[in-house]
């Protein structure tokens, strides 16, 4: 079969819906970074938010126990009645909230959570409110279910954070949720306690997406469970534990949506991985020290990362509050952001994320991850200096 005949064919099956979603240009430079080491081309990887370093030692050895254990058969549909204790008890540890277990959905990483959390609160024409510049796969959640993004606008000069003056100006009857990320990916914004709590007084359930938490440079994170009950929080091991590929995430919602969110993850996931389960457990039991540790490596990297973006005259206006990733402003350089990432890759073996992944409102920007460890960001912004230098 021809490639036209193939893609005649693949536009003959494909559902309306379908043409709502668009890819996910991190992945998709990931890809063709990985089909160019593949070749023999060195690359230098800042475009994928993979947290440096191994998972730690207790985690691995809790799920190799679970397993030995034979902890390998369904679970309950919200997860273990254990894992979800220990996140109830950690969110009144960290933020003096009272939740309670019946209330966390355990999943099989946050975006799972994602799609259960706006198919409660979304219907057919329902819209949501978010922020842009946004992390890329919601809107694509959001349509796939046949509902609405909405966007406000997060500027730069503003370090990226949604106002809820702004926000206020967008309410209306189809509007049923707002969608926070804090910190954010791709910004690295961070909501404080007054962007939190006036959200929070606009009216609307809040999704709060909270799987940064902990990567924060200003102080203390603010859960929006400090400010309303009226909030569905999507959380995870990922970043903060190093647990990318383990796949373990968790939602804590409303009394009044468990419902039907729990026969949404009958449905579509049945449960989260039994053993995995066990690593989320001892997860939640790293020691303070180790975690802060953890994340003044990071603001290292933060902190040399803006310097150096300085001098080769990309860098935002404030440097980013939180998580581990950083807007480089290239509009100076280009109105495609796409094509700019990927002539950078090819011309300077360097991967990072064009800012049209995160919305019009991020177009002429570069996202880089400083997630790399610090040998590796500093051969990537070696090759970058000379890049820019040439242009």
């Amino acid at each position: 079969m021809s490639m036209k005949e193939r893609d005649s064919l693949e536009e003959t099956i494909m559902p309306a819906r379908m043409g709502l979603i668009k890819p996910f240009l991190a992945m998709e430079i990931l890809e063709k970074a990985q089909q160019m080491e593949a070749g023999g081309k060195s690359i230098i990887h800042m475009e994928v938010g993979e947290p440096g370093g191994e998972t730690p030692a207790a985690i691995k050895e809790a799920v190799i126990e679970a397993i030995r254990n034979n902890d390998t058969g369904y679970t309950h549909s919200l997860g273990k009645p254990d894992l979800r204790e220990a996140i109830a008890n950690y969110y009144k540890r960290v933020y003096s909230v009272d939740v309670h277990p019946e209330q966390v959905i355990v999943t099989s990483g946050s975006s799972p959570a994602m799609l259960l959390a706006f198919s409660a609160l979304l219907d057919q024409g329902d819209r949501m409110i978010m922020s842009d510049p946004y992390y890329a796969c919601y809107p694509n959640f959001i349509n796939y279910i046949g509902a609405e993004p909405l966007y406000v606008p997060s500027r730069e000069e503003d370090a990226f954070r949604l106002q809820p003056d702004e926000v206020k100006k967008h309410l209306g009857p189809e509007v049923k949720g707002i969608l926070i990320n804090s910190p954010a990916n791709p910004t690295g914004a961070v909501l404080g306690e007054k962007e939190l709590r006036g959200l929070a007084e606009l009216g609307p359930y809040i999704v709060s997406d909270e799987v940064y938490h902990g990567i924060n440079y200003t102080g203390k994170d603010h859960s929006i469970l400090e400010y309303t009950d009226r909030a569905v929080v999507i959380n995870g091991f990922s970043k903060r534990n190093i647990m990318t590929g383990w796949r373990l995430g968790y939602l804590i919602a409303p009394r009044e949506l468990i419902r039907n969110i729990r026969k949404l993850q009958q449905n579509l996931f049945i449960c989260a991985c039994a053993f995995v389960q066990a690593a989320g457990i001892a997860a939640l039991q790293e020691k303070p020290e180790v975690l802060e540790k953890r994340f003044s490596d990071y603001d290292e990297r933060r902190l040399f990362l803006y310097g150096a973006l300085q001098k080769i005259g990309i860098a935002p206006a404030k440097p980013p509050d939180g998580a581990f990733y950083m807007m480089a402003n290239v509009k100076q350089h280009t109105k495609d952001s796409y094509s700019f990432a990927l002539r950078i890759l090819e011309e300077a073996g360097v991967a990072i994320t064009p800012g049209i992944d995160f919305g019009p409102g991020a177009e002429g920007y570069i996202r880089l991850s400083y997630a790399c460890s610090m040998e590796t960001l500093t051969e990537g912004l070696r090759r970058l200096e000379l890049f820019f230098r040439d242009l």
